[in-house]
């Protein structure tokens, strides 16, 4: 009896670690942050005084094999040049990369450190498994994903 306390208590403490922080894969391969970024929208708008440009509507963004859906992305330039320092995704924010797919409400990429930040209700879907937190960071250069506050997942047993 003291044998399968002591399991059930390893149990109840493995999950309530669980319950906090989950690490997983993210998609095909590593990103490249270097890579050419390629956004679709339905209408753009620059601010003239910051230079940032703002996406609204169906917009897609692409780079290398990843894609970055949302209603309205807000591109943040560097003040040193005409690169991109990060895209804020709002309005519903959908990331694909291979067979991996993740919503949330709010979306922050941060193009050099090839971080994904994203907010609210997040949903990672992998191979039949869903997995739900309140956020998750993907890291592009090494293809992980980390999910945080209240993680709860679904999997699904293999096939024989």
């Amino acid at each position: 009896m003291l044998r399968f306390s002591a399991i059930v208590l390893a149990l109840v403490f493995a999950a309530a670690a669980y319950a906090q922080e989950f690490k997983v894969n993210f998609g095909l391969s590593n990103g490249d942050p270097n890579a050419p970024i390629e956004v679709e929208a339905d209408s753009l708008s620059v601010d003239q005084a910051t230079g940032n440009a703002v996406f609204t509507g169906n917009v897609i963004i692409t780079q290398s094999d990843m894609s970055f859906r949302a209603a309205l992305v807000e591109v943040t330039y560097l003040t040193e040049d005409t690169g991109i320092a990060k895209l804020t995704g709002s309005g519903g924010v959908a990331l694909q990369s291979g067979n991996d797919t993740a919503q949330a409400e709010t979306a922050v990429y941060d193009v050099e450190s090839g971080l994904i930040h994203m907010t609210g209700n997040v949903s990672l879907a992998q191979r039949g498994n869903t997995i739900t937190a309140q956020r998750m960071t993907v890291n592009t250069a090494n293809s992980t994903a980390e999910l945080h506050g209240r993680v709860r997942t679904v999997l699904q047993p293999a096939a024989n």
